[in-house]
């Protein structure tokens, strides 16, 4: 009788076991997002994310129009989603950085993001989508409604400029 019981209770936690194991989630197996749409949600509390670089003053590679590039008190602060570092040299999709530009008189305050879209958005500038935010991380609206963001915001600036870091995935900052 203990013997029977002993083998019932072996068999029992053998069948357990293999339950539990086959509803484990396979990490190696999950599927790579093939397109990462941003939202408003996707900026918020942007400011508690990782803070993955500092400048300040004119910069040269900002051609005295973006960020405030020309004015020496300006300062740069770059936050990275999940401080996300590229891999094998490429951001992954979804990746999500903003910068807010800001001088001490008031004169600059700007809040600009880059998100890694795929899907093949933007393949000229790295399936980059560039965004113009309001301090609070919701995406900008020009004056007649339309959301600040796309592949050519700003006539095609931010993709020309960050072109020069095409080598880097296209981020000055990492």
């Amino acid at each position: 009788m203990k013997k029977t019981r002993v083998i019932a209770l072996a068999a029992f936690s053998i069948t357990l076991l293999a339950s539990v194991q086959s509803c484990k989630k396979d990490i190696d197996n999950e599927p790579v997002p093939q397109e990462f749409v941003a939202d408003n949600s996707t900026f918020a509390n942007f400011m508690a994310w990782s803070l993955d670089a500092t400048a300040q003053g004119p910069d040269p590679a900002l051609g005295g129009m973006a960020h405030g590039g020309n004015d020496s008190t300006v300062v740069r602060n770059v936050y990275f989603k999940n401080g996300q570092d590229p891999v094998n040299g490429t951001y992954p999709i979804g990746t999500v950085i903003v910068k807010h530009s800001a001088n001490t008189g008031g004169t600059v305050n700007e809040h600009t993001a880059m998100v890694k879209r795929g899907n093949s958005f933007n393949s000229n500038v790295g399936n980059w989508e560039f965004f113009v935010l309001m301090p609070d991380g919701s995406i900008a609206a020009d004056s007649a409604g339309t959301p600040m963001r796309g592949a050519n915001l700003m006539n095609g600036m931010c993709g020309g400029c960050h072109s020069a870091v095409s080598s880097k995935d296209f981020v000055f900052s990492k």
